[in-house]
């Protein structure tokens, strides 16, 4: 049995998730901030105190979007060895997972409509776990097709039942 020694996954996303990401938060904010401002304008009699906390509200939803992706592509890690599939993710509390080859029942790839856009594609590694899936995200399209054909030939070779 050989002991294995756990640190920082090495990879990031591909960096075009930066850009992904982005339009995923604007498409988010964009109309919360404009209903913030709509119902400002039109269900109020436009005090001008509301109308800053508005501004400073709608503001801040816009930094969000440009804010929380370059955060995201700062902190997020994968990492794929011949004995485990290693994530990290998170900003205040970094989530570790960690996925036994042994464990790996399924390998699956997604590509969203804004994904192929992009040229991105995430990967998800089902395991017998009950804290679900591990997933990969935001990776150049045949750099995830790839990552699954190893993943696929690596847990083939490895002993164990997945479960």
């Amino acid at each position: 049995m050989s002991a294995t020694t756990l640190r920082p996954p090495r990879h990031r996303a591909d960096p075009r998730a930066v850009a992904w990401w982005t339009v995923q938060w604007l498409i988010l904010m964009v109309p919360v901030a404009g209903a913030a401002v709509a119902a400002y304008w039109l269900l109020t009699e436009r005090p001008v105190w509301l109308g800053a906390v508005v501004a400073v509200f709608a503001a801040g939803c816009l930094v969000l979007a440009v804010v929380a992706p370059r955060a995201a592509y700062r902190v997020e890690r994968w990492e794929v060895t011949d004995q485990a599939v290693y994530t990290r993710k998170g900003w205040l509390t970094h989530t570790w997972r960690v996925a036994p080859m042994s464990r790996i029942q399924r390998v699956d790839t997604a590509r969203g409509p804004l994904q192929r856009l992009f040229g991105l594609a995430d990967v998800t590694v089902t395991t017998a776990s009950s804290a679900g899936a591990v997933k990969i995200e935001a990776l150049d399209h045949e750099v995830a097709a790839g990552l699954a054909e190893r993943l696929t030939a690596i847990t083939h070779a490895t002993q164990g039942d997945a479960t």
